[in-house]
């Protein structure tokens, strides 16, 4: 009869730790959407990205997959050349809404994503140096796994960034959960102890 009770105690032990585990996994896959989107509603566009923008309705205005060129431009039908550069999602729509708006269109509906990101640059002791493209939620630990690893004499104190988007090109230092952004440096140097 212990037995019997014991047993049952232990599937119930189970069956709470495996859904506590659970919900652990869900509030973290929560919680690293929540950055994602809150990523993607403050990301600027830079040289190299690569945009579709769709004017529904209208597919002789629509562009796929256009990538932005060295001076962060794009060609759309009817509007030209536009700068995108610095510039949010949200703002791209509106400026695209406000070209076509009473000229060409009475109430366009617009929507801009982005399809590519600009890679990242990771170099020093990891197995693969060079460039990599940007996924969101991206950091260091998960930049260096796609750069094939640390190699033996890395230094994991010793890690730096370089923003994209810093005009000064100043290196920062960093740790494995600094978060890494399309165009960003990484250098990881070497231990010597």
């Amino acid at each position: 009869m212990w037995v019997r009770v014991l047993g049952g105690c232990l599937v119930m032990l189970w069956a709470l730790t495996g859904w506590a585990q659970n919900a652990a996994l869900q509030a973290g896959r929560a919680e690293e959407a929540a950055a994602v989107s809150q990523f993607l509603s403050v990301y600027r566009l830079g040289a190299g990205d690569v945009v579709s923008i769709r004017v529904f309705g209208e597919e002789d205005l629509s562009r796929e997959k256009v990538r932005l060129t060295d001076s962060g431009s794009i060609f759309l039908p009817g509007l030209g050349e536009l700068v995108v550069r610095g510039k949010t999602l949200g703002e791209v729509e509106r400026l695209v809404v406000e070209g076509l708006s009473g000229r060409i269109l009475v109430n366009p509906r617009v929507s801009v994503a982005v399809d590519e990101y600009r890679p990242f640059f990771i170099n020093g002791m990891v197995e693969k140096p060079g460039g990599y493209p940007f996924q969101p939620g991206l950091t260091l630990r998960k930049a260096a796994s796609l750069a094939g690893g640390f190699k033996e004499r890395a230094s994991l104190s010793k890690l730096f960034v370089i923003r994209g988007d810093d005009p000064g090109q100043s290196q920062h230092k960093a740790e494995l959960n600094t978060p890494v952004y399309p165009g960003d440096i990484v250098t990881v140097e070497e231990s010597f102890f």
